[in-house]
């Protein structure tokens, strides 16, 4: 089936005032690019004043100047002039070839502006990082991993991945063999870097956990035996924290020995870790003068990683230091520049002259030049000189019909999701947003119920039950209009009005870190009133369930709604997922696929099956050079890396 890209954001201006209009852009392409919605006031201003200092006064390439702004703030790392060509902009767009060589030819690459490279077109902030990202990386790939004792890694690896009984069910006797994770341990062992992936719900948690039990058991037996120094890092402080929790849980299944050696890890931010370093947004303490002291760094949630903290990490390691970065590469990409983790696994998985080895007659199920092992038979596979990305497919969170539409909307098959969406009974297509006002109403009716009664469990779990989640903030398909709506819903269920901020039952979610208050950016949970009267905050934190005055918290939000990017990393037992008009940019199959996957039990897609099909179709599209730096390292292709 082929896939549609969705381009560049349009915005259509509100009025002649609109802030995205210049009101003083002079004549020529950049006004007609900015009032038809192609770039904003921001841009237009930012190329003008930098090509007056530069010299350039051509409008073509200002207008690629200011194509490249606007393409780092809708988070590309660079521009394809070829791509910018939008029809929807009615403007005399310059032939895309002879544009190229205008902006090669400016000023603007001259004095350093912008890089030209491989018919890209970087600022220079991005063509320096990704270039280092690219270089560090080849680096790391080249070097000899640490001597591991074969012995003991087959003994650690029938230990710590048995085969378990299997909660989703096989269809067999119960059983399943962990062959996948075993497969990736191994990898991990064997490699200075690994690229682990999967869906929600394959196990990388758990394989993590158990790797570090193994990596700490290798440590032990070498000369010196020193307690390896582990660090456990995310880019936001609540994908940090479930990851710490995730590993504890995974340790409570392992013996006392293997626990004792991964005991009282904790997680960071990849900025804590990394260390802030004042009067500076994007640099820190640790980097190529004062590398991090850590042996292992694993870094979690990886699709919300940026192309900048990427670079400061990768330049913060020690060449020995062995990375384990973690993710789900289907999944919304960073809010700011790069799809990192999507490079990586395109760019070294598709390297030239790789190959794997499979072990014993293993099955080695792999697919393309990825490390994937299927979910039965073998005992894992041994990396040659193979690509160090491996990925789970055995689905543990979640089967029938929610891992069926999950992986049709992972292919691209618009034709099997909704042939699933049809026939399961765990998910479900419908075409009105009205259709899910009862199961709505229900739930905050039950929320309000629980918490004038101050059962404050009781509505935290009622909380948890449902989760409505939309594209965009604002808009009638937006967070905003939809926790109105409910609550005008109810109203008129209870005949009961909502007056003040603070009401029992407002479902409530933590928009930013309070560490005075021991709460993170993602914490949800609900106004309850006490047995005093009083009205107190119940939240689910990922430290515990706290209870809080409702006037100590501070950048908070009602929560009957909540966006898919705020989702990400959440669980419910029913999620709904309300997609947007058919000509939101935001509707796209990594929206769709991040949204079902947040459920446990159910699925409901509001949509007609014509958006859902454009939905399936769009593929999110952040131009980037990274991954094919890094799949030409190896066969003979221009890296535009420095020796």
């Amino acid at each position: 089936m082929s896939e549609l890209v969705t381009g560049s954001t349009l915005f259509e201006p509100t009025s002649a005032d609109d802030r995205r209009l210049a009101q003083r852009a002079p004549e020529g392409l950049l006004r007609e690019a900015n009032q038809a919605g192609a770039i904003t006031a921001a841009d237009v201003h930012t190329a003008v004043r930098v090509g007056r200092l530069a010299g350039e006064e051509r409008e073509p390439v200002l207008l690629a100047l200011a194509l490249a702004v606007h393409a780092v703030v809708s988070g590309s790392t660079c521009l394809d002039l070829g791509a910018a060509v939008d029809p929807r902009v009615e403007i005399e767009w310059p032939e895309p070839a002879g544009w190229l060589e205008q902006v090669q030819d400016s000023p603007l690459v001259a004095t350093g502006v912008l890089r030209v490279e491989h018919g890209l077109i970087y600022l220079d902030r991005y063509h320096e990082q990704e270039v280092q990202v690219a270089r560090d990386l080849e680096q790391r790939l080249q070097a000899t991993a640490e001597t591991h004792d074969e012995s003991l890694l087959a003994t650690g690896l029938e230990r710590l991945f048995p085969p378990v009984g299997d909660a989703a069910g096989d269809g067999g006797d119960g059983r399943h063999d962990p062959v996948e994770q075993r497969a990736a341990a191994r990898v991990a062992v064997t490699r200075g870097t690994t690229v682990l992936t999967g869906g929600p719900g394959t196990g990388k948690t758990t394989t993590v956990a158990r790797l570090l039990a193994l990596l700490v058991e290798q440590a032990e037996q070498r000369p010196g035996g020193h307690r390896l120094r582990i660090a456990l890092c995310a880019p936001t402080a609540r994908a940090a924290a479930q990851l710490r929790d995730a590993v504890t849980r995974a340790a409570s299944d392992m013996s006392a020995a293997d626990q004792a050696r991964i005991e009282g890890l904790e997680a960071l931010t990849m900025h804590r870790l990394l260390g802030w370093k004042p009067g500076s947004s994007n640099r820190f303490r640790h980097d190529r003068r004062n590398r991090l002291p850590h042996d292992v760094v694993v870094v979690d949630e990886a699709s919300m990683v940026s192309l900048t903290l990427m670079a400061r990490l990768l330049e913060a390691l020690r060449p020995e230091t062995r990375l384990v970065v973690v993710g789900d590469p289907d999944q919304l990409a960073s809010v700011d520049a790069g799809a990192v983790l999507a490079d990586l696994v395109a760019g070294l998985r598709g390297r030239a002259g790789d190959e794997d080895v499979v072990e014993d007659g293993a099955d080695d199920g792999v697919a393309g030049d990825e490390v994937e092992v299927e979910a039965s038979g073998g005992d894992g596979v041994r990396p040659g000189l193979g690509p160090p990305v491996v990925r789970l497919t055995h689905t543990y969170r979640f089967g029938g019909g929610i891992g069926d539409l999950a992986q049709a909307i992972r292919d691209g098959d618009a034709g099997r999701a909704l042939a699933v969406l049809a026939g399961a009974d765990d998910v479900d297509l419908v075409a009105d947003p009205d259709d899910v006002r009862h199961r709505l109403v229900r739930q905050a009716v039950d929320l309000r119920r629980r918490a004038a009664a101050g059962d404050g469990e009781g509505a935290l779990r009622a909380l948890a039950g449902h989760r409505l989640l939309c594209a965009h903030r604002t808009g009638p398909f937006g967070v905003s209009a939809w926790n109105r709506l409910v609550e005008q819903w109810v109203s008129e269920e209870t005949g009961e009005t909502f007056w003040t901020p603070m009401y029992p039952g407002r479902p409530l979610l933590v928009t930013s870190n309070d560490y005075a208050n021991d709460l993170l950016n993602g914490d949800t949970g609900v106004v309850i009133r006490s047995a005093d009267g009083v009205l107190r905050a119940e939240l689910e934190t990922t430290g515990g369930r706290r209870l809080l005055p409702t006037s100590r918290l501070s950048d908070i939000e009602t929560m009957h709604a909540m966006t898919v990017h705020k989702a990400q990393g959440s669980q419910a037992d029913h999620v709904t997922v309300l997609l947007p008009e058919l000509d939101s940019p935001l509707l796209t199959r990594e929206l769709l696929y991040t949204g079902v996957t947040r459920a446990q039990r159910h699925v409901t897609v509001v949509g007609t099956p014509e958006v859902l099909r454009a939905a399936i179709a769009r593929r999110t599209h952040r131009a980037s050079g990274l991954a094919q730096r890094l799949g030409a390292a190896d066969g003979g292709g221009d890296t535009g890396v420095p020796a």
